[in-house]
């Protein structure tokens, strides 16, 4: 069973959450303020956390740069109904991904089952011998196998939603690719109407590209459809 730290101070719904979850594959665990939340989720032993934004001691703002300072497990941020700002502020900070409360259980569990694939798909990368794949565009290199991005022969650090995104660009170089398809292939869920996610992880994309090179932003947008990574 896969399991999940649920960071809420909602009791009752940490208890309604884990009884629906049991049933579907996922051994959850609860912490009731971000203080406490952010150090189980540090210690390890979980494979995903369901992080609140409005928590007692430390907010959720606070334990995801807590936690990200010390660990890549995945979070998933549970933000205010139509609180955009929410969203983009944990998306920015390297949250994988978010879900408005109060939430659909059903829609949980998708989001939480997309997060662990590519989760999942890193740990298999890491432990098996695979014919080493590489991709190139100009100077930037991406090995699949492993799940690495250099640019100038330096190491690119990204959280895995990011370096999803950017593999997708990268087979696809000097082709459009919709924010459908990105959503499809790299977050592994459809896009929602009004759903700014991908904006947000292709512009954290951009600023680690940027910090790392003095060239032109190789992500271009294409008004209105999508983005497409140039060829130099």
């Amino acid at each position: 069973m896969s399991k999940v730290l649920l960071v809420d101070d909602d009791i009752e719904l940490c208890e309604m959450l884990a009884e629906y979850l049991a049933p579907e594959g996922f051994e959850v665990d609860a912490a009731h303020d971000g203080e406490s939340g952010a150090q189980r989720a540090i210690e390890g032993g979980f494979d995903v956390v369901v992080l609140d934004v409005m928590l007692p001691r430390l907010n959720g703002f606070d334990a995801l740069n807590r936690i990200r300072g010390a660990s890549q497990v995945p979070v998933l941020m549970l933000t205010a109904r139509g609180d955009d700002l929410d969203r983009i502020v944990g998306l920015e900070m390297g949250a994988d991904d978010y879900l408005p409360k109060p939430c659909n259980p059903r829609e949980l569990v998708a989001r939480l089952r997309a997060i662990l694939r590519r989760a999942q798909s890193i740990a298999s990368a890491q432990s098996s011998v695979v014919e080493d794949e590489v991709l190139r565009s100009g100077e930037l290199e991406l090995r699949p196998g492993a799940r690495v991005a250099k640019l100038d022969n330096r190491t690119l650090e990204l959280t895995s939603t990011e370096y999803s995104l950017l593999e997708v660009l990268v087979r696809q170089a000097g082709q459009v690719v919709s924010k459908e398809q990105l959503s499809e292939r790299a977050l592994g869920r459809e896009l929602a109407r009004y759903d700014r996610s991908i904006d947000v992880h292709v512009s954290n994309l951009r600023r680690k590209l940027g910090a790392e090179t003095d060239r032109a932003q190789p992500i271009q947008t294409v008004r209105g459809v999508g983005y497409q990574l140039t060829r130099d």
